[in-house]
């Protein structure tokens, strides 16, 4: 495929990650816009993120996707060409758009991403779709092609996608409703309820890393800010590493326990390539230290997790653009998803 200028894009829950071809870089930012007086959009991207928790009462922070799914048309489409913007360079008589999708996507929701997409100077965009475990399974090097079957997991900003891919397809896909955000929800609730203390999103979320390693013993707490709940002040306090492991488990054990139902469903021979070959997990919350030893033993298989962790989608995104061999993955816009 031959274009003036190329993009791929895996839009996020939580953040959109887009590859410029051109350039050979990829940008990520929150996926979010900030409306005033719900009709004016002053800012997408990290920038709205920042005013998150302290906007005046006439700004509203607008997340356009849920659960990997466009939910706000409008929305989606000033943030995506915001961020296509921030790539520089000029589009391009001929610019292609490649998105990441979910599997089984209703015709309804293919056309909103040729509808989002051709605006402005991508007008005349080709706009192709190419499924998001694909996309995760070509990035991570299985050889989608020939495979007997692989496993794999993306724990999402607000699901977590479990696929199979064998005969040269996705055969089985699922979606829990428990993603990292949860995670984070979880870690504030607890210190809410432990230290009578209300710590922010970006706080919580940080703790997640910082606090949680699940290959250990839970260590010393930190000290972090924010508001007393019974004075209403801001006054510092002291968060302990097991309460932050023992909200992140109360997720996993949610997450594993729906997997698990899944695994007993798959056929016979793809529950002993699981349980022989292990199981591939993605997305942000993958970066929790111990994860893969945690995950191994509640699930009875081997766990790899490697390192593209919420980049691997649009790495995958890439190896599709730049192989030709890999090339027919990637299906226009109107026609139907094998």
């Amino acid at each position: 495929m031959t274009f003036d200028r190329a993009f791929g894009v895996d839009l996020g829950t939580g953040s959109v990650r887009i590859y410029d071809q051109k350039n050979d870089r990829i940008l990520k930012e929150f996926n979010v816009a900030a409306l005033r007086n719900g009709n004016t959009v002053i800012s997408v991207g990290n920038d709205a993120y920042a005013l998150t928790g302290r906007t005046p009462l006439n700004i509203e922070i607008i997340h356009p996707m849920a659960r990997g799914h466009i939910q706000n048309a409008r929305m989606m489409e000033a943030v995506l060409h915001t961020l296509l913007g921030r790539c520089g360079g000029f589009a391009g008589l001929r610019p292609a758009v490649f998105f990441s999708v979910p599997v089984n996507i209703t015709a309804i929701e293919k056309s909103t991403y040729t509808t989002v997409t051709k605006k402005g100077r991508f007008r005349n965009a080709s706009v192709f779709l190419v499924e998001k475990p694909v996309a995760d399974a070509l990035a991570l090097g299985i050889p989608v092609l020939n495979t007997d079957g692989a496993v794999l997991i993306n724990i999402g900003e607000q699901s977590t996608e479990v696929a199979v891919i064998a005969d040269r397809r996705v055969i089985i896909t699922q979606t829990i409703p428990v993603g990292g955000m949860h995670f984070t929800a979880e870690i504030k609730d607890s210190i809410r309820r432990r230290n009578s203390f209300i710590v922010s999103e970006n706080t919580a979320r940080r703790l997640k890393m910082t606090l949680c390693r699940l290959d250990r013993d839970p260590g010393d707490g930190c000290k972090v800010g924010g508001i007393d709940l019974d004075s209403g002040l801001p006054r510092n306090g002291i968060v302990s590493s097991a309460s932050v492991i023992s909200s992140v488990k109360r997720m996993l054990e949610s997450i594993c326990g729906d997997i698990l139902k899944l695994m007993e469903r798959f056929p016979p021979h793809i529950q002993e390539i699981a349980v022989k070959d292990g199981i591939y997990v993605t997305g942000g919350s993958a970066r929790i230290p111990g994860l893969s030893d945690y995950l191994s033993l509640q699930l009875g298989c081997p766990v790899s997790i490697p390192g593209l962790y919420e980049l691997s989608t649009v790495n995958g995104l890439k190896a599709v653009m730049t192989h030709r061999e890999l090339t027919h993955w990637a299906v226009p816009s109107g026609r139907p998803l094998e």
